[in-house]
């Protein structure tokens, strides 16, 4: 349903399903799953993608043209996917040359006066409290959590299941399955409680738990430490994605707890 009182262009493909509130604005080139509800005075803009069973609170603003000066009104795309809530002012600017697209993936919150800047990718069941803001080409894998006012710079990599204490000033990459606070940021223990809610075992816990102890031990800088866990610990798909997201880390990680 459409209200009478939205603006929506004619060149927009909107499910029949789907609700568009007063005061609403959807630009042309603009697509709306099922389901999806679009509050009153939220605008929806060029290059935007919703998935089904979205809701989009009043005054968010999708698919704005990005904040770099090296953009130059290519034809780009903000993708959002399914059973994903955008609250009040949140902000998600579309991608420019360098990818092509920004993406926010499934059952994702994003809360009020978020920012997702240019090219960023945010996988699925992702929480970003209040006043988040990300810098252009963030990359924010699964399940992570990230406290209300985090600051994270620019290409930086946040790890899948990690907690981000709120006030954060992420200028390194996050690794997976942490806890990660203080000023500067720091390691500060595994995400235990978030694993345990997910189902993690024991010993995936144990072996998490295991990894980081070589990572950030005093004995070794971060290549030796990743020689030595690869070497001593036994193989495991939790270590494995925790060597890897290292070695692939062009920022280096964040350091440990002094």
């Amino acid at each position: 349903m459409i209200h009478a009182l939205a603006c929506v262009h004619p060149g927009a493909k909107i499910d029949p399903t789907a609700e568009i509130g007063p005061f609403a604005y959807v630009e042309d080139n603009v697509e709306i799953g099922a389901g999806t509800v679009i509050m009153a005075n939220a605008s929806i803009m060029w290059g935007t993608r919703i998935g089904k069973n979205c809701r989009v609170f009043p005054s968010a603003v999708i698919g704005a043209v990005p904040q770099d000066l090296k953009f130059h009104g290519e034809e780009t795309l903000a993708i959002i996917g399914d059973n994903t809530t955008i609250r009040e002012c949140a902000t998600i600017h579309r991608g420019t040359f360098s990818k092509g697209q920004t993406v926010v993936g499934n059952n994702c919150l994003l809360m009020a006066y978020t920012h997702v800047a240019h090219d960023c990718c945010l996988h699925n069941n992702i929480i970003m409290s209040n006043a988040v803001q990300l810098a252009g080409e963030v990359v924010v894998d699964d399940y992570a959590i990230l406290g209300g006012g985090t600051l994270v710079h620019q290409f930086s990599h946040i790890g899948a299941h990690c907690m981000l204490q709120g006030g954060s000033k992420v200028n390194k990459d996050v690794p997976p399955f942490i806890i990660a606070a203080r000023e500067p940021i720091q390691y500060c223990g595994i995400n235990s409680v978030g694993l345990n809610r997910r189902g993690f075992t024991r010993e995936q816990i144990q072996a998490i738990q295991d990894t980081y102890r070589a990572i950030y031990s005093p004995l070794y800088n971060i290549s030796q430490a990743i020689e030595h866990a690869q070497a001593e610990l036994p193989q495991s798909p939790e270590r494995d994605l925790i060597l890897n997201f290292i070695k692939e880390s062009p920022r280096g990680i964040v350091r440990g707890a002094l």
